[in-house]
């Protein structure tokens, strides 16, 4: 898998979702680089990094890749952050490799068996009715669906979206995007990941955008809930809080990742000033309705 690496200090990793790739995360790591070593990998067939045998679905081998990734660039220690679907699969990786990550930040977290996959992305699953529509479905996606989804439309972000499009375009590109996300059925892909949540014994912060269509804000609210030593952060935002709002990310990451920081309770943050609020309740309510 490829690697980008910005910067130096204390190594993060950050981990993109389905179906995008590190520049997610270009607005972040431009804050950050010059106080952090700030890592983020591109998952199999999707921006830099080749296809691969294995489907993404497959969290277990994943974070394997990414444990040898670690291993190779001479990390003892890292702070992991995900985004949606990364989320997931930096659940499974601390879950399996406690001892490696310092601290854990989950945006957009899809965490749970009854996540719903985008509608669009619904078709593409379906066999024979997914091959047939995977053009139209490719190119509603990318010029409609996604546009509206980044909320604006400047030079910088339309680059980015060209570079999350680029592995599917082509003669063959909307049927490697049909092939991607197949990646699984969320109720068996997912099934067992919130029963590691109360098992994850660093430090987390959760966000979540407080416009989300994709991930319900109910997944971030379990997720902090279940989580033992996990806060939870509201961004005014949608569902790619990294690039709507990577100021108020990055301004809360180098908070979370400050040795004395507290990791509960909740915080709404949002607009350039990063304006805050608590509520140390929010989680044990969530634990009530949950019991």
């Amino acid at each position: 898998m490829y690697l980008l690496s910005r910067g130096s200090g204390h190594p993060i990793l950050f981990i993109h979702g389905i179906p995008t790739s590190n520049r997610i995360w270009s607005g972040v790591i431009d804050r950050l680089a010059g106080s952090y070593n700030c890592l983020a990998v591109d998952l199999p067939g999707l921006g830099r990094s080749p296809r691969a045998t294995h489907r993404l679905g497959e969290l277990q081998v994943l974070a394997d890749h990414i444990e040898e990734l670690r291993i190779q660039h001479n990390i003892d220690k890292w702070h992991v952050v995900g985004h949606d679907a990364g989320s997931a699969i930096a659940v499974q990786y601390s879950h399996r490799f406690p001892d490696r990550v310092g601290r854990l930040a989950l945006l957009s977290p899809a965490l749970f068996p009854d996540l719903k996959p985008f509608y669009l992305f619904r078709l593409l699953r379906i066999p024979w009715i997914g091959e047939m529509l995977a053009p139209l479905v490719n190119l509603a996606f990318w010029r409609i669906a996604m546009r509206g989804a980044v909320e604006g439309q400047t030079k910088e972000l339309d680059g980015v979206l060209e570079d999350f499009r680029a592995p599917f375009c082509g003669v063959r590109g909307a049927w490697h995007l049909m092939s991607l996300l197949r990646w699984g059925n969320p109720a068996q892909v997912l099934a067992a990941v919130p029963g590691y949540l109360p098992q994850l014994s660093m430090p987390t912060v959760v966000f979540q955008g407080s416009r989300d269509r994709a991930v319900p804000h109910s997944f971030a609210m379990r997720a902090s809930a279940l989580i033992p030593n996990c806060r939870m952060v509201t961004v005014e935002s949608g569902h790619f809080i990294p690039l709507n709002n990577p100021e108020c990310v990055a301004s809360e990451l180098r908070r979370f990742f400050d040795p004395e920081s507290v990791c509960n309770g909740h915080a709404r943050i949002g607009g350039r000033r990063g304006i805050r609020t608590r509520d140390p309740g929010v989680a044990n309510a969530v634990l009530s309705q949950l019991s």
